[in-house]
């Protein structure tokens, strides 16, 4: 271990013995503890104020930069006979140093929607000049086009681009929960007139909001708290959410959206598109769900009010 790198220790838990062990690891001098799935099992949509816990956890304990090996041993042993347990089984690791605020570019790379619409990362130069571009840069909101449930919306809202750079002009869009915004600014730029970006997260619409500005298109993005969102005719609302609340918004997206107009609904499972329909049907009429890696896109058209 060289004296920039950060050493590691990695034990497995259970729901019953995470609490002593996270604990273990912060008496023996841990500087973070990060939760980690061990076997890929989804947790969707917890309970209000419930924290769901996977079978099996990864624990893994971050320790001060160079920390002598020998020291750190001798602190886990001393840490578990302090606490009361047995010391656990666990891997000594080391997390080599390096510059962390741009590891990310390495991997992000400019994404394509439909024939003319880019999601591209501000370090790599648009592959289409004549295209229809979106910078983004991963943050701490949600969504940047790798996720398939907002893949699927920037393919629907990109796929008239090649006859049309902007199919969407003159338009009043809703983005209900915007996160980072790149459906709201993709909106924008492929030429919608007004799109209210709207978010339960504070931080989502910091995230909206810089990301609008970076873009050029804050001036079109109206961003607020759903509760905040006066009644709209909406022309298109991009909905990607989740099931519970999708379930509860039916009425409100039917008074939002006009006659003729589009909600386009993801952030769902297969398995939920058929009870997801049957609450919407009374307003819409719904095509035949897409999916992706078994995440579904419902696209419905709003019947004559």
């Amino acid at each position: 271990m060289t004296n920039g790198d950060w050493p590691e220790v990695a034990v497995v838990a259970t729901p019953d013995s995470v609490d002593a062990l996270e604990q273990w690891l912060f008496a023996a001098g841990a500087v973070s503890v990060t939760y980690c799935d061990k076997n890929d099992q989804p947790i969707l949509e917890p309970a209000p104020g419930e924290m769901r816990l996977w079978d099996d956890i990864s624990l893994i304990g971050l320790f001060a930069q160079a920390q002598d090996i020998d020291s750190l041993t001798s602190a886990l042993h001393l840490a578990a006979f302090g606490e009361g347990i047995s010391l656990p089984d666990y891997e000594l690791r080391v997390l080599a140093d390096t510059v962390w605020e741009r590891a990310w570019m390495r991997d992000y790379q400019p994404m394509q929607f439909g024939p003319k619409l880019w999601v591209c990362p501000s370090h790599k130069p648009p592959p289409d000049s004549d295209a229809v571009i979106v910078h983004l840069d991963p943050g701490l909101a949600f969504g940047t086009g790798t996720h398939e449930t907002t893949a699927q919306c920037l393919d629907w809202l990109g796929r008239e681009t090649q006859t049309n750079r902007k199919p969407l002009m003159g338009a009043v869009v809703v983005d209900f929960g915007c996160g980072s915004g790149v459906l709201a600014i993709a909106a924008a730029k492929l030429g919608a007139k007004a799109v209210y970006a709207v978010d339960i997260d504070e931080q989502a619409l910091q995230a909206t909001r810089q990301n609008a500005a970076d873009n050029g298109v804050l001036d079109k993005l109206l961003i607020s708290q759903p509760e905040a969102l006066q009644l709209v005719n909406a022309d298109l609302i991009l909905a990607n959410i989740l099931f519970e609340p999708l379930t509860t918004l039916s009425e409100r997206f039917a008074g939002m959206v006009r006659s003729g107009g589009v909600l386009l609904m993801s952030g769902i499972l297969e398995e939920q598109v058929a009870p997801l329909c049957m609450g919407y049907n009374k307003w819409f009429d719904i095509e035949p769900a897409t999916a992706r890696n078994g995440w579904a896109l419902i696209t419905a058209s709003r019947r004559p009010k």
